[in-house]
């Protein structure tokens, strides 16, 4: 029965996206929220200059009414939406004022920072009333120990770090929606083998949200996410790791995002070190594209690491 209700969930909030997409599209190219383009980047991408942006508003919608109807209405569905619709929201932000100064960095480092941090408190402080184990586990072998206060810190470190390398990952069509679409996959999978039917729900209408979305999204996109869609999918991710007790595999069923974030942190310290760049530009999504790649061959490449790196996380997870 459990299976039956996430597999409507997703199939639901796969249709709500769907339907949303050409209700929102028309309405966000009318008024005229279209993507500010980097001039710096790939000189391919300059023709994408005006897509409508802040698209994740049809992610977050869809996500929202499928697990308001279909999940339970306790703590624990509000941690999630909490954590996905608050992140969202301050990606909403970021987006429109890229948009109002037509430029192509909306919040500031700090603003968006002070922003992240005071979401992920109230999760922390959500956990607390839920008694949540603070232990870390370590998966295949076994072991877990309990690190008592600390493991809030490391909440908050986990919900920040996700939903900025999930950030980073929106940088081509398609890209983040079909990997994003992977993650949550796992994890709803993961949920269902903890018996935790509600956090299976949410991922798979975040599956369905995500892969309607893509309809649209796909190359040639007719829209995108935007930091409303990204910041969103990453905050809820961390949410599902940290409430599944999962929180250590999602380096690897996330593997994708790790990979990202990481080709940045690497290229800014080579280059205020060393003077050098490592990689012709990052995210590393971009710097496949200037070796020559197609968009599509990167992406593909990259949903298909997407799943391998999923497959191996259920399989040291002992789901497999």
């Amino acid at each position: 029965m459990d299976f039956q209700i996430v597999m409507i969930t997703l199939g639901v909030a796969f249709l709500l996206a769907v339907i949303m997409g050409p209700l929102f599209i028309p309405l966000l190219r009318r008024l005229k929220f279209g993507q500010q383009i980097r001039t710096e980047g790939p000189q391919a991408h300059l023709k994408k200059a005006g897509t409508p942006t802040m698209g994740g508003i049809i992610i977050m919608l869809a996500l929202a009414l499928a697990v308001l109807r279909f999940g339970e209405k306790n703590i624990e569905t509000l941690i999630l939406i909490i954590a996905s619709l608050g992140y969202g929201f301050i990606g909403f932000l970021d987006d429109y004022i890229k948009i109002l100064f037509k430029r192509s960095l909306g919040l500031t480092a700090r603003q968006k920072l002070l922003g992240q941090l005071a979401v992920s408190i109230i999760v922390c402080i959500l956990l607390v009333q839920t008694g949540h184990n603070t232990d870390i586990r370590i998966p295949y072998i076994g072991f877990s120990f309990d690190i008592g206060w600390l493991y809030f810190p490391f909440v908050a470190f986990l919900l920040l770090g996700t939903s900025n390398a999930v950030n980073f990952t929106d940088g081509l069509d398609g890209l983040l929606a079909g990997t994003s679409a992977i993650a949550f996959g796992a994890y709803a999978i993961i949920a269902l083998n903890n018996s935790q039917p509600n956090l299976a729900i949410f991922c798979a209408a975040m599956v369905g949200a995500v892969l309607g979305f893509l309809v649209f999204n796909a190359h040639p996109a007719k829209v995108f996410m935007g930091d409303t869609g990204s910041l969103g999918i990453g905050g809820g991710l961390a949410a599902v790791a940290i409430l599944t007790k999962a929180e250590i595999l999602l380096a690897l069923i996330g593997g994708v995002f790790v990979v990202e974030i990481l080709s940045v942190i690497i290229q800014v310290v080579s280059f205020k070190t060393r003077g050098k760049r490592v990689f012709k530009m990052s995210p590393i999504h971009h710097h496949f594209e200037l070796t020559g790649w197609s968009e599509w061959r990167v992406v593909i490449s990259f949903w298909t690491a997407g799943l391998i790196l999923a497959g191996i996380g259920l399989y040291i997870n002992e789901v497999l």
